[in-house]
């Protein structure tokens, strides 16, 4: 949605006048470092999952002021020539670094670190905070839904109900980067390769005089994927034995069978039970209606006979818990070539940022290929693999733990060299995969939905030094 549109103006006002206020002050080109990063994991989760940097670069790609924006910012009457001018020859020149799309993340990495003149820097905060947050927590809840179904398949059926156009479309985009196997949407098939998947709905059935007749015409139309939607009237009296007539009768390549309604568990077992005794072992059972991980885990753990599971509202709007909650801040300044570190400080200990411009590794046990911690270094820093390594937590430094046989990634990789995108985005199959196997390095009580292990994002010895000596500094102030 963001490849037809230039939404440069699509922004929080306050970053137009916070502009106009650096271009007076003579601040627009001091080189500025932001780190967008999140807080906490949805729904109490263990994990979150990385998504929307595509739309990003594309956003970033494409910023430019028009005239139609130059003509509406002047009618404002609170801006000079001078500085609309400056708008008109606009250019994107920043450096950007992020974590790529489908990595498993955790509150408090900078998931995008933008550096560059102060003006370009901070106009670019809303739309990087739209595009992640909106994605990261859908990928995130789609991530859940598809755990709890265990090897089933799940489709994301949503469209309807998303908030707005472009929710739907990268929604759908984020559902299938968090394991969905297809969408209901159709333009993301066309736009994004994501497979649309769908069935009938009750008006096909309703159209015809009787049930029977209406699945019939169905089957006759569609035998390559004749699913029928069973529950307008009633499953077991009249939807599955008309669904059974027509399969036998019409000999469909793929046959399957959608319930929409009603108890799923008790349902399934008994249209199971129809089917396999008219000798349909082949026909899948597909169940949608209000789903969401909770209940897709309970039925399953009924004995529920279902194959796959089409799932709407809950999935494209996150339901349980509608907001990401990342954050865009201010983390360092250049000052004739100098670093010099920036923190905000809160009551809330949470709140409280991270200084300087900084790295996240991720560090694996070697035999095992799975997750130990994450930490979080200022730019430059190494972690010897070589020798043991020490972590502490950085909210209670008493608590330390030495680890050894280990290796580091760093999470992040250049998106933009001084305006020029440098990153090839990978294909949206390639970062489905690289996520389902991100997720298998993590450790079986990250995944559980309810209390799960709190996975460790640690500071360096150097970052939490220099977070420190800022806080005591600002102290005194």
């Amino acid at each position: 949605m963001t490849k037809s549109l230039n939404l440069t103006m699509l922004t929080d006002f306050y970053e137009i006048t916070m502009a106009n206020g650096y271009f007076e002050t003579d601040m627009a080109n001091d080189i500025a470092y932001f780190d967008m990063f999140f807080r906490k994991i949805p729904d109490g989760g263990g994990f979150a999952i990385m998504a929307g940097l595509e739309q990003v670069i594309d956003y970033l790609n494409d910023l430019s002021f028009s005239d139609k924006d130059i003509d509406y910012l002047r009618s404002k009457k609170m801006f000079s020539e001078e500085f609309l001018e400056y708008l008109k020859a606009f250019k994107f020149t920043c450096d950007v670094w992020a974590v790529p799309e489908g990595t498993p993340i955790f509150p408090g990495e900078p998931l995008v670190t933008v550096r560059g003149p102060l003006m370009q820097a901070q106009f670019v905060e809303t739309m990087i905070l739209l595009l992640i947050n909106h994605q990261s927590l859908i990928a995130t809840k789609a991530s859940r839904i598809v755990r709890a179904a265990k090897g089933r398949g799940v489709m994301e059926f949503g469209t309807r109900r998303a908030h707005g156009a472009s929710a739907a479309v990268l929604g759908s985009r984020a559902a299938y980067i968090g394991g969905c196997m297809g969408t209901a949407c159709a333009i993301s098939e066309r736009d994004y390769g994501i497979l649309a998947l769908g069935t009938m709905a009750h008006s096909w059935v309703q159209m015809f005089d009787d049930e029977y007749q209406a699945f019939k015409k169905y089957a006759e139309i569609y035998p390559n994927n004749c699913v029928l939607l069973v529950d307008t009237y009633n499953v077991l009296k009249s939807g599955v034995p008309n669904a059974i007539r027509v399969f036998k009768e019409m000999k469909p390549e793929k046959m399957g069978i959608r319930i929409d309604s009603g108890d799923v568990t008790y349902l399934t077992k008994r249209a199971r039970a129809m089917l396999d005794e008219a000798g349909l072992q082949e026909c899948s059972i597909v169940v949608s209606n209000s789903l969401d991980e909770f209940i897709i885990r309970d039925v399953i753990l009924e004995g529920a006979c279902i194959d796959s599971f089409g799932v709407g509202e809950r999935l494209i709007t996150s339901r349980s818990e509608p907001v990401f909650g990342g954050v865009y801040k201010l983390s360092a300044l250049e000052k004739d070539g100098e670093m010099i570190p920036k923190i905000k400080i809160s009551e809330n200990v949470e709140k409280i940022t991270n200084p300087g411009f900084k790295t996240v590794y991720r560090l694996f046990d070697k035999d095992t290929n799975k997750v130990i911690a994450d930490v979080i270094t200022l730019d430059g820093e190494v972690i010897p693999e070589d020798e043991p390594y020490e972590i502490f937590d950085p909210q209670a430094v008493w608590k330390r733990k030495t680890i050894y046989n280990f290796y580091a990634k760093n999470l992040r990789v250049p998106i933009f060299k001084a305006g020029k995108c440098v990153y090839n985005s990978p294909s949206i199959d390639e970062i489905k995969e690289y996520c389902q196997q991100q997720i298998g390095t993590l450790w079986d009580e990250l995944l559980r939905f309810e209390n799960p292990q709190i996975y460790y994002v640690d500071l360096s010895p150097k970052l939490w030094q220099t977070k420190h000596k800022l806080i005591e500094e600002h102290q005194n102030f």
